[in-house]
């Protein structure tokens, strides 16, 4: 489409997270969030999300990986730094690992009140925590062509930073359990191949006519044109157990989407039904099991798949100084496992909740 390379796109990351008692149980984030946003760093936003228990930091535009990953560590530093003076701690999990009396409640802001309110038991229960990557497109036209591009590839990264395998106090047998919680909602899962903005559009204006979503902001496919930045906003991950990881889910994002835009040829024509049916299973097995190829839709190694496609993206990647990057984190990941691999090893130790939260939150 043109010949951008992954040096020129910026982008950013959105990071979702619980904040917990000492104990591990859900608790209110809301004075944790504006204590941070009076002391914390400049670099970046924190901001309340739809339930009262969760947190979410936004970072700058940024123009490198270093960049990236230094102001993810200094962000989630000042809403750990600001959880801790309240004697609470903050959990980067995709799904809470503890089972909770009660429900923490909506956050009290007229559109998340309404939300609420709207959608009934799916807003009231949706406890789950994502990671969100931005990348920058020329223009919404060019953008529809990018979706359909990188979808295909919706399912490895999944698995990269699949961090909520223990749920409720049990192991429930995913990866992502927060990519099946999500689903619920009725604009969820992945976008359908569009030949032109216009049909994009039309998509979102019947959702919204339907009452299917109550403004554009409720379009929350796993990979959606945002209304508020001229970017492509991927919304595929769980909340990354670490910052290494979230930027290498944001370097392959950017990498996709270079990749893409330098492609005139067509992209596959993969059926939405078959693309959810491919990030079932990458949900269930992570990057420890089998993931469906795009090109063939055969099962194969998940390791190999994130492979395949670090291959694919290389030219980007190395464009932007991300290769060796991407390299040795990918083999830090497949070594180790993801952040789901390592909950479900120490739930398995002693089958508590309890351990899980103090693994990615740290002791009380």
């Amino acid at each position: 489409m043109n010949d951008q390379t992954g040096d020129e796109l910026t982008f950013g990351i959105e990071e979702e997270f619980f904040v917990v008692d000492r104990d591990g149980h859900l608790a209110r984030a809301d004075e944790v969030v504006d204590n941070a946003a009076e002391t914390g760093s400049d670099d970046g936003e924190l901001q309340h999300e739809l339930t009262r228990s969760q947190a979410e930091i936004a970072t700058d535009v940024c123009r490198t990986r270093d960049e990236a990953l230094r102001r993810l560590r200094e962000l989630r530093e000042d809403l750990a730094g600001a959880a801790r003076r309240r004697d609470c701690r903050l959990l980067p999990a995709g799904s809470p690992p503890l089972p909770e009396e009660g429900l923490p409640g909506v956050t009290p802001s007229p559109r998340y009140e309404r939300i609420g309110e709207h959608f009934g038991a799916t807003a009231q229960t949706s406890l789950t925590c994502g990671c969100h990557v931005h990348v920058a497109i020329p223009d919404k036209e060019t953008g529809v062509q990018v979706l359909g591009r990188v979808r295909p590839w919706l399912p490895p990264l999944l698995t990269v930073t699949a961090n909520s395998a223990v749920a409720d106090g049990y192991d429930t047998g995913y990866r992502s359990w927060r990519y099946q919680q999500w689903s619920r909602w009725p604009s969820a899962g992945p976008p359908p191949r569009f030949a032109s903005f216009d049909e994009y559009e039309s998509v979102v204006d019947a959702w919204l006519r339907s009452g299917a979503i109550l403004d554009r902001g409720m379009v929350y496919w796993d990979v959606r044109l945002s209304e508020k930045q001229p970017t492509i906003e991927f919304r595929i991950g769980d909340v990354a157990a670490t910052p290494e990881e979230a930027v290498l889910l944001g370097v392959l994002a950017r990498g996709l989407v270079a990749t893409a835009l330098a492609d005139d040829d067509p992209p596959p024509d993969l059926p939405n039904e078959v693309l959810r049916a491919q990030l079932w299973r990458a949900s269930r097995d992570g990057i420890s099991g089998c993931c469906p190829h795009p090109r063939s839709g055969d099962l194969a190694p998940a390791k190999a798949v994130l492979a395949d496609l670090i291959e694919l993206t290389e030219p980007a990647l190395e464009s932007a100084g991300d290769l060796e990057f991407a390299q040795e984190a990918t083999a830090r990941l497949c070594a180790e496992g993801s952040g789901a691999d390592r909950q479900r090893r120490r739930f398995a130790e002693r089958r508590r909740g309890e351990d899980v939260v103090d693994l990615l939150a740290g002791p009380p």
